[in-house]
């Protein structure tokens, strides 16, 4: 029997924290060669070239030329778009962080740019991953809880600040960045669309133009309804960054899923500080392994463009709503 073919991935940027958790599992990954990072720091691709033991690489377009197989993009939400039509255009697969960009434009442009290459592109969209929503889909799919009514989903957590609180950079604040997760999981649910959304948005708690709360509403195509808290509303005190919870509401029954219970708490005299000491299952490494064996084993990819861009239109339609003070339709 063949081994399995070894496949080579670069980062580019490390602009998103995220970076250093997907850097962690292709170390850890068989069948995974860690190759290098390119940056627009270069200071910092140097630095974290030296802290993950492997090459930095002087510009993006150096490591492209490389014999890489493919590159994760985790730099700024703004940037996606020219990171993966340069990516595209080496023939590079690509796994790109959420969202997917900061308008539908860019969005629609890599969807369409990824359509006519010959790569494989996959979101990162790890909480699909974890056992728990698994398990959670496995309930709404046998039909234990009857008939889908209503969803309730919250990816509260703390603000992350520096580019993530940039409008230019990042398109907008915690709606963009955290309700694209809950859209996702709930599209996997209901296996429907959004179709109308409505949305309050607001800066209650850091001061600033960037949004720290949102409370969306979401009607699906089959009639569910779902409501999303996407805020940046956990202080830097609270033991852990924050939450993916999911609530199903059924004819016949309930199911709730908290998807970050995996946990120790931690009582520290040492530090001072209470904190969650998280053990549980690693869905960025579930994420990493299925995009590698993808390009390994020259197979569809488990999360499209597409699912990137169907919860992107969620989050801009939240933004659109709020200023508008009325639903936004999606299937218009």
């Amino acid at each position: 029997m063949a081994e399995p073919k070894t496949v080579k991935i670069g980062i580019m940027s490390f602009a998103h924290m995220h970076a250093h958790g997907y850097a962690s599992c292709l170390k850890r990954l068989p069948n995974v060669e860690f190759v290098g990072i390119a940056d627009d720091d270069p200071s910092r691709a140097k630095q974290m070239a030296e802290q993950y033991g492997v090459l930095a690489f002087d510009t993006y377009e150096q490591m492209l030329a490389s014999d890489i197989d493919a590159v994760i993009v985790t730099s700024e939400n703004a940037k996606h778009r020219r990171h993966v039509a340069l990516a595209a255009q080496s023939e590079k697969h690509v796994l790109c962080e959420k969202p997917l960009a900061t308008t539908k434009q860019d969005a629609e442009a890599i969807v369409e740019v990824v359509r006519r290459s010959k790569i494989k592109f996959m979101m990162a969209f790890p909480c699909r991953f974890h056992p728990a929503f698994k398990r959670l889909l496995e309930s709404v799919t046998s039909g234990d809880l009857g008939k889908v009514l209503a969803m309730k989903g919250t990816n509260q957590g703390q603000c992350p600040g520096g580019w993530f609180t940039d409008l230019r950079l990042a398109g907008g604040g915690a709606v963009i960045d955290h309700t694209v997760h809950l859209v996702d999981l709930m599209r996997v649910l209901t296996k429907a669309e959004p179709a109308r959304v409505y949305a309050e948005v607001d800066n209650r708690l850091f001061g600033g133009e960037f949004d720290d709360t949102g409370i969306i509403t979401v009607e699906f195509t089959n009639k569910v309804f779902a409501t999303i808290d996407s805020s940046w509303s956990r202080p830097k005190t609270y033991p852990f960054w924050g939450n993916v919870n999911l609530e199903v509401i059924g004819t016949q029954g309930v199911a709730k899923m908290e998807m970050f219970a995996q946990k120790i708490d931690l009582y520290s005299d040492k530090t001072g500080k209470h904190t969650y000491e998280y053990w549980g299952d690693d869905v960025n490494l579930a994420l990493i392994d299925s995009f590698a064996r993808s390009v390994a084993e020259d197979r569809a990819v488990e999360i499209t463009g597409d699912d990137g861009l169907k919860a992107l239109e969620v989050a801009l339609a939240a933004y659109e709503s709020a200023k508008s003070r009325e639903p936004v339709d999606l299937l218009a």
